[in-house]
């Protein structure tokens, strides 16, 4: 049976969660502070985590970003505040999806479900060969990739997108069609997700991100990966891999 960990300060809350997602055939654990929630996140290894931002011992922010180095887990966020730079800061850190309180029972159980389907989909979706341009090079079997000698470390999804792109070089393709292809047609959250992903992929691989060689902007459309030795743009139709 899944196993998702609620890591919540709110006793009714958090009982509240765990009811509901049992009677939806989870498993579901709790833990009421960051350093209880970090430590059984590591014991159960669970399928999925909710997660609240504001937390004793260690707030859900400093937990995310620490979680997600050490596996890849999908991470939603709660939080009561509405304020747009704290969800892009979720993001950044790696959660997949961001739910403000007070929020519906029905439709948090259902981002659960669509985020583990996509979740599971992706695992198991075929891995191709390596793609190369210039001196960035990407292998998509053993996910690493590298500039040049230095090998960066990306996150999971950091990854997928910057293969999409890579695959599609030369392509400008929408926010829409990236969500759709990275984080799948049923993942919840919106096309905001793709522009924070593209901004640390700039932080990580331009040398200037204000001026990117590589990964475009084509305003009104989305991005396009350009390869920086190639000094025209191919024009033909892309088949997302």
């Amino acid at each position: 049976m899944t196993t998702i960990l609620v890591i919540e300060d709110e006793p009714v809350l958090s009982e509240t969660l765990c009811y509901n997602l049992e009677r939806a055939g989870f498993t579901a654990e709790a833990a009421y502070d960051g350093i209880s929630g970090l430590d059984r996140a590591r014991q159960i290894q669970p399928a999925l985590i909710i997660l609240d931002i504001m937390l004793p011992g260690m707030d859900g922010f400093s937990l995310c970003r620490t979680l997600t180095r050490e596996r890849v887990v999908p991470i939603i966020l709660l939080t009561a505040l509405q304020d747009e730079s704290h969800r892009i800061a979720g993001l950044e850190l790696g959660a997949v999806d961001y739910v403000v309180k007070p929020f519906s029972m029905g439709e948090l159980l259902a981002r659960v479900r669509a985020i583990l389907r996509w979740n599971e989909r992706t695992r198991h979706a075929p891995q191709a060969d390596v793609l190369q341009a210039g001196e960035l090079r990407l292998d998509r079997v053993s996910r690493q990739v590298w500039l040049g000698y230095q090998e960066i470390e990306l996150s999971f999804k950091e990854f997928d997108l910057l293969a999409c792109l890579m695959y599609n070089s030369g392509v400008a393709l929408s926010r829409d069609l990236l969500l759709e292809r990275v984080w799948g047609s049923e993942f919840p959250g919106s096309n905001r997700t793709i522009d924070v992903h593209i901004r640390w992929l700039r932080e990580k691989l331009e040398a200037d991100p204000a001026n990117p060689s590589m990964i475009h902007t084509v305003r009104g459309v989305g991005y396009r990966f350009q390869n920086p030795v190639e000094r025209t743009v191919p024009q033909r139709n892309g088949t997302l891999g």
